[in-house]
């Protein structure tokens, strides 16, 4: 009959694993950086569309969602959203009739700014124990990861 009894203090746990690790890293990250957009009502989903959108504005609805590997009914959705809270605006495009184009509006670009600066403070507590020299070192092995599975490391696997 096998013991109920939990194994002797002396047993150590199993060394982690680079996939645990970054796991609960990431869980961790996350959680405290929609803490810290929380006071904007703004998820992290949305800071990084409002920072791509900063970054190409003027695309479609269609080639945003594409870029950021986003099924285009949830884009529609995300875009639907921005745009009710006045942060973001869609325009004729100017080349195609059928295609809206995307533009954040000064109340989208000040909220952005704002989270930019959130996000910032977030790294830094979240990189404070090691040197530039480290956090460049891990910035550099952290870009390569994703890139070896075929995905930009700009795109969160749960667009």
């Amino acid at each position: 009959m096998a013991s109920s009894q939990p194994p002797p203090a002396s047993l150590a746990p199993p060394p982690p694993s680079v996939s645990f690790l970054l796991a609960m890293l990431g869980a961790d990250s996350v959680q405290a950086f929609a803490g810290r957009l929380a006071p904007l009502d703004l998820h992290p989903r949305q800071f990084g569309l409002l920072r791509q959108l900063a970054a190409a504005e003027g695309r479609s609805q269609q080639a945003l969602a594409e870029a950021l590997h986003i099924p285009k009914s949830r884009m529609v959705a995300l875009i639907d959203d921005l745009e009710s809270r006045g942060l973001v605006e869609r325009r004729p495009n100017p080349t195609d009739r059928r295609a809206r184009a995307l533009y954040l509006t000064a109340k989208g670009r000040k909220l952005l700014g704002r989270a930019i600066e959130l996000a910032t403070e977030h790294e830094q507590a979240l990189t404070a124990d090691l040197s530039a020299t480290e956090r460049d070192q891990l910035m550099t092995l952290l870009r390569r990861l994703p890139m070896t599975r075929g995905r930009p490391p700009w795109v969160h696997p749960r667009n």
